[in-house]
């Protein structure tokens, strides 16, 4: 026996100990601290990039660039891992990101913030779904709410650091000679470069390489299909939706998701998404129910911080506070269902409750949530937004990954979070599409509305308020209402001046941002409602009390069993 230390002793064939698993998830949480907190840092601050850059209602380009390439890089992710392995993928995820993170502080306008964020996108999609697939493949299912805690603290660490340091940075004019705002991505160079030593070293978990053809005509549909159905779902409301570039991208998408589908079928296993995972019931209708919880999701959660900086004039940096109430929702309650899961083995209660809340938060925020609404009752309903999605994201992600045969951790994994990021990304474009529509005739009306009233025409007979430079967008309007680029559209381009102006003139701007709004979180209700119908109809499969890796060792042990010789020969008489 030799001398040296080994690792610690493996109890079951293909599991891992405790502290084998600790080791590995060190690596792990470091790669999700990097994406979770890139999501909170980069939404609270997106209201002052866009201002800085003059495109407030080009906003949409920069998320949603960012989520189409993330969301079409996930499903190769998963096929590339599952068939060489997880960590020179994971590695790679790191590497692109941190690049795309470095591009998107040269920008100098919106579109190209767009297209360093949809480099940047590429490795994110590596990032939550490759670290969700190695869990799956060390621990199993019924024992992953001992480690649930540990994964958590990374979301709520990036929960509450992320606005506060998207808000600080911000709000500040310039940090050693470079514009505050572009901070929110330089600080990923540090974080990732860190983790990318980390997960380096630790992220040693075994892999069986598996020789098949890489779906790349699969990779190349499916972006053919999904980029225009997106595109238009972003531009449908200015492009009108009967037009001709509307129409010729529902053309492009149909064909590509019809092309995706037959190279699927003839790639057999082989394919990005093989489709006979579509045979599983709970596979298929989850997928379906990620799409619509990832809408919903990022409708709600996009909506909230512009709500509370355009028009309660919160600061970056307090947006990013008021915004911890949904956050400290979701964190317990996704702890709390981790537990409850581990010590009954049942999981389908969870989300048809949190669909059901986010619903209602949803409505609460369509009809109570006005300009002038208290801020206390705003965060209550933030909480229980909060706690409908605790309840639901960790447990389609399980759901999905019970369900499937443990050869597919990957790929499946994968899938829960590429149709999760389907639906967000389909979400955010309509959602901010339609808001950035009908803001302008709000305005106008609340306009029309207010111009009636004392306090407004005592403004506008008032020589020092007409004089003030900071009325001057709404001095324009109201002296050419039918003309362009006054104040209810320069708006749509930076909206900072609403903050400056007398309190009676700001007043219709505000309320014109929340009415707009009122009718995105209807579409979020209507979005949740059919999700809480849909877990009706999922079955509840039981959690298996083995991990994926500890699976596959059992298979091959089998095996190796079944091809050893069931006779010997006899031996010799003497």
């Amino acid at each position: 026996m030799s001398g040296t230390t080994t690792a610690p002793p493996i109890s079951t064939p293909g599991g891992l100990s405790h502290r084998q698993i600790l080791t590995i998830l060190s690596g792990l949480m470091m790669g999700m601290f990097l994406a979770a907190l890139d999501q909170t840092i980069v939404s609270t601050a997106i209201r002052t990039i866009s201002d800085d850059l003059h495109g407030l209602s080009e906003q949409a380009w920069v998320t949603t660039a960012y989520l189409i390439t993330s969301t079409i890089s996930t499903p190769l992710y998963g096929k590339l891992s599952d068939l060489y392995g997880r960590k020179p993928f994971f590695l790679a995820a790191i590497t692109i990101f941190i690049t795309g993170s470095a591009a998107c502080t040269f920008s100098t306008s919106m579109i190209e913030l767009a297209a360093f964020r949809a480099f940047q996108g590429i490795g994110a999609g590596g990032l939550m779904s490759l670290a969700l697939a190695i869990i799956g493949d060390i621990v199993p299912p019924r024992e992953r709410a001992k480690y649930q805690g540990y994964i958590l603290a990374v979301f709520a660490t990036s929960s509450v650091l992320g606005p506060l340091v998207g808000g600080f940075l911000a709000g500040q004019n310039s940090i050693l000679g470079i514009v505050g705002w572009r901070w929110v991505f330089l600080v990923n160079v540090p974080i990732g470069v860190v983790a990318l030593f980390v997960v380096a070293k630790v992220l040693n978990v075994p892999h069986n390489r598996r020789e098949h053809r890489v779906d790349w005509w699969g990779a190349i549909t499916i972006a053919i299909g999904v980029v225009p159905l997106l595109l238009v779902a972003e531009q449908g409301q200015s492009w009108g939706w009967t037009s001709l570039r509307s129409l010729l991208c529902f053309a492009v998408g149909i064909l590509g998701v019809i092309a995706w589908i037959v190279i699927e079928l003839r790639m057999g296993d082989d394919a990005l998404i093989p489709m006979r995972l579509f045979g599983n019931k709970v596979f298929s209708r989850t997928s379906l129910l990620s799409v619509l919880v990832g809408a919903g999701m990022f409708g709600g959660m996009l909506m909230i911080p512009q709500y509370l900086q355009i028009v309660k004039g919160a600061s970056p940096t307090k947006s990013g506070l008021l915004m911890l109430p949904l956050m400290l929702g979701m964190m317990s309650a996704s702890i709390a269902t981790g537990q409850l899961i581990a010590r009954t083995g049942r999981y389908k209660i969870f989300p048809m409750v949190g669909t059901a809340l986010m619903t209602i938060a949803m409505v609460l925020f369509q009809f109570e949530v006005q300009w002038n609404t208290p801020l206390l009752e705003t965060m209550g309903y933030m909480l229980l937004l909060g706690i409908g999605l605790g309840f639901t994201m960790q447990t389609l992600t399980l759901a999905v990954q019970n369900a499937v045969p443990p050869q597919d951790m990957g790929v499946a994994t994968a899938s829960a979070t590429f149709f999760r990021q389907l639906g967000a990304t389909a979400g955010t474009a309509i959602f901010l599409s339609v808001l950035f529509s009908n803001v302008g005739g709000k305005i106008q009306s609340a306009f029309t509305a207010a111009a009636k009233t004392p306090g407004f025409q005592a403004a506008v007979h008032d020589p020092s308020v007409m004089a003030n430079p900071a009325n001057q967008p709404v001095v324009e309007m109201l002296r050419n209402p039918g003309a362009s680029g006054g104040g209810s559209t320069a708006v749509l381009n930076d909206s900072s001046f609403i903050q400056k102006l007398t309190a009676v003139f700001a007043d219709p701007f505000k309320q014109g941002f929340a009415d707009s709004m009122h009718t995105v979180f209807m579409l979020g209700a209507i979005v949740t409602a059919i999700a809480f119908v849909l877990v009706f109809f999922i079955k509840e499969v039981p959690l298996r009390k083995v991990s994926a890796m500890q699976a596959r060792a059992a298979d091959a042990a089998a095996e190796e069993k079944q091809a050893e010789p069931e006779w010997a020969p006899e031996e010799p008489s003497i």
